[in-house]
């Protein structure tokens, strides 16, 4: 998880994201805020979220779409606030892919709370807090940046390092391209996928037993990336 945990709020109403980016952002979380649900998916092309904050109702792609939506790449908590309350408007919402699902009008204490619990439960990196790892096939030493895969050592240049450091450091997550390339190269990085296709390549060559059928660096097609550790 990033120092400052990125919540992505999804809601139509402006009161509503003024007041949870304000209340949000004063407990030191990194706030982003999306009017509608093509928005907040357009976001998440290249910024991460830890935790997303949907309204249900919204026009186009509601919040049960988007549950659906994010669910298709993402395992990021999702936490539904909703004036709807009855219960098979909650079943729905679940059975799509929230978290958890808060009735408006909330109070903002018991929101936080909701907020720190989903973010408590998320997996710590071993990868980010340690300076030497190990994670499935994989040992990586930061102070050396060596890495070996199931006891071959590579040889790996500062670039590949750091792209696999990061894809590392989020295993068995869909990391879209934006995301990577804003990660490992900079924002100014961010619309030239084509930049990413080649490094993967590269990366792959080199830590995969085969490149053509990788087992470690997966292709999720249109959206970025996933990476398996192995056992």
């Amino acid at each position: 998880m990033p120092d400052r945990p990125h919540i992505l709020v999804v809601d139509d109403e402006p009161q509503i994201t003024r007041v949870l980016r304000t209340s949000l952002s004063a407990q030191g979380y990194d706030i982003r805020v999306a009017n509608t649900g093509e928005m907040a998916l357009e976001i998440m092309k290249d910024w991460l979220p830890n935790l997303i904050i949907t309204d249900l109702s919204m026009p186009t792609v509601d919040g049960i779409q988007l549950c659906r939506e994010v669910r298709a790449v993402s395992a990021v908590p999702i936490l539904v606030l909703s004036v709807r309350d009855k219960e098979q408007q909650k079943v729905e919402a679940l059975d799509a892919g929230a978290d958890d699902y808060v009735t408006k009008p909330f109070g903002m204490d018991e929101l936080l709370a909701r907020v720190r619990a989903h973010l408590r439960r998320l997996p710590k990196s071993d990868v980010a807090e340690k300076e030497i790892t190990e994670i499935g096939d994989f040992r990586i030493d930061l102070p050396t940046r060596t890495v070996t895969v199931a006891g071959r050592d590579l040889k790996l240049t500062p670039k590949e390092f750091d792209l696999l450091l990061f894809l590392a450091s989020h295993p068995h997550r869909v990391i879209p391209h934006r995301t990577i390339l804003g990660a490992v190269w900079g924002s100014n990085s961010t619309e030239q996928p084509e930049y990413l296709r080649v490094f993967i390549g590269q990366l792959r060559k080199k830590v995969e037993k085969d490149p053509a059928a990788p087992r470690y660096l997966r292709t999720e097609r249109w959206v970025g990336y996933r990476f398996e550790p192995g056992d």
